[in-house]
């Protein structure tokens, strides 16, 4: 009895645990892939330092954001998903 008591609450942890972390994060994971693969160069992009820039120019991997001080290259998964939608939403 106390055996399949304890096979039953360690399925119900193992079930919440996959609801609860593994799903959004997946989720997420999909959003962010999906998001830098819908970039296209005009752009306007806010990197995770908080960086403001417009996109210049996309490669496989890197892009190329021009700001008000110059260009910086910087890996694609650089770019922050919420604040650059956030900022695309408000025009």
């Amino acid at each position: 009895m106390k055996d399949g008591m304890l096979f039953i609450q360690l399925g119900l942890m193992i079930a919440v645990f996959y609801f609860l972390i593994i799903m959004p994060q997946r989720k997420r994971i999909k959003q962010e892939k999906s998001f830098e693969s819908n970039l296209k160069v005009g752009d306007k992009v806010i990197t995770k330092a908080g960086i403001h820039g417009k996109i210049a120019e996309i490669a496989e991997s890197t892009i190329v954001i021009e700001t008000m001080s110059g260009k910086l290259k910087m890996e694609k998964n650089a770019i922050s998903v919420e604040a650059t939608i956030k900022l695309n939403e408000k025009k």
